[in-house]
């Protein structure tokens, strides 16, 4: 029953959120709380919503921070200068445009976080894509397609689990490939765009550039600050986000509080007044309510699936399908269900809880347990489409678009991209089958 319970809620969830029945925010919060009433759980339902919240509340602290820190960095003007470089290597094209911000999305990727590689290359990029008339959908989609790629890196957060569930050494992974692919697909839209902006007559006759270096269209919200930043305070904003960006890849601390204190630092240095800083943190609060809150509600939908026990209902429902003679299929299996499982459900649950399911089961059948933890990671892609995600909402809402418009536009793409690395890997051995 918990089974049948498990796959009815996430087809009720896609649903309701796919034909905007829903917003993502009570839909993530309503209908697993109604499934697990359904089911029984009525009285274990506080705990198992507190729980999931508890889960998920660094992750809160940390986007909320995030969020706030680079809005000051933006208001004071950090990023004009990789504005103004960028507006001279493309010169107006929309390809150039388009595949260099996948560039800039695959190389800031390397530090593992994706909310912090969406705060950068959209907030650099989005102005440019909007001076041009690029389609913008394709901003989100070509930032979180390298993004999906380095997040398997070794050091990348599901590599980093499957590793730890599975107690293995980090090996071989297939991101020089699939980084080419993303790359492929941004050229192929950078082409369809310019054909597309030939075709209207759009012309472009350069960035009407102001005397600190940005378009002068209002393209940025909040409102920028309307006084010169001092060369000083610009110099000790660069150190400060610098020496950030070194101690997250360093690790030295979790990163919430490394961005907490850094917001800090920046605020107290930035807008000394105390009515300047009250107004700088209302002129964000909206696009940071909007995150966080959909954050706390994710972490009610996890803790609703592991408290019921849908999860280990999902794991097991995958092995008891898989005919005893086709257990050689095991690895191409879970590839296959990497995407999907990974979309419903957190990398957490997913690689903590499913992947070790599949890999003993593997054992059985003589398969190595690191050939299904690469089979593990194909999914990815596909992942980052996920409600559950919580760097999707940063991406989205910097973008100013919908977050059911991106799922929709960017489905084949992630899905183009999954098949191709599952292509490669088969072929190459990474992924083999016995």
């Amino acid at each position: 029953m918990i089974t049948a319970l498990a796959y009815s809620m996430i087809a009720v969830f896609m649903t309701t959120i796919m034909t905007r029945a829903l917003s993502a925010l009570i839909a993530l919060i309503l209908v697993p709380s109604l499934f697990a009433v359904a089911a029984g759980f009525m009285p274990a339902l506080p705990d198992m919503m507190i729980n999931g919240i508890k889960s998920i509340a660094p992750t809160g602290v940390l986007l909320l921070f995030a969020i706030l820190y680079f809005g000051l960095m933006i208001d004071v003007g950090l990023f004009d200068p990789i504005v103004r470089v960028i507006v001279r290597v493309c010169h107006g094209d929309p390809l150039r445009v388009i595949v260099g911000s996948t560039l800039l999305a695959a190389v800031i990727s390397l530090d593992g976080d994706g909310s912090t590689t969406y705060l950068l290359c959209i907030t650099a990029m989005l102005p440019l894509h909007r001076k041009l008339g690029i389609n913008p959908l394709i901003l989100p989609l070509v930032s979180m397609l390298p993004n999906s790629i380095m997040n398997i890196a070794p050091w990348g957060g599901p590599t980093a689990r499957v590793l730890a569930s599975l107690h293995l050494d980090s090996g071989q992974v297939f991101v020089p490939f699939a980084s080419a692919a993303s790359i492929a697909i941004a050229w192929y839209f950078g082409l369809e765009e310019r054909k597309r902006l030939d075709k209207i007559g759009f012309v472009y006759t350069g960035p009407k550039v102001s005397e600190r270096g940005l378009i002068s269209e209002d393209h940025m919200h909040p409102p920028r600050e309307p006084r010169s930043v001092p060369l000083w305070r610009q110099a000790f904003n660069i150190a400060l986000t610098v020496a950030l960006m070194v101690l997250l890849v360093l690790d030295v601390a979790h990163l919430a509080v490394l961005f907490m204190l850094a917001f800090a630092i920046a605020a107290t240095v930035n807008f000394p007044n105390l009515a300047d800083q009250r107004e700088r943190l209302a002129a964000h609060s909206a696009s940071v309510l909007a995150v966080v809150s959909v954050i706390f509600a994710a972490g009610v939908f996890t803790g609703i699936l592991q408290g019921t026990g849908m999860t280990e209902a999902l794991a097991h429902s995958i092995v008891w399908l898989i005919p005893d003679n086709q257990g050689n299929l095991l690895p191409l299996i879970t590839a296959l269900i990497s995407g999907p499982f990974t979309f419903f459900l957190s990398n957490d649950a997913f690689y903590f809880r499913i992947v070790p399911v599949l890999a003993e089961a593997g054992k059985s059948y003589g398969i190595a347990p690191e050939v299904i933890a690469r089979a593990s990671l194909i999914g990815q892609p596909l992942h980052l489409l996920s409600p559950l995600v919580p760097a999707t909402y940063v991406l989205v809402g910097l973008a100013e678009v919908e977050f059911a418009d991106h799922q929709r536009f960017a489905f084949k793409w992630a899905g183009l991209l999954a098949a191709l690395m599952l292509l490669v890997a088969l072929a190459t051995g990474i992924v083999s089958l016995i």
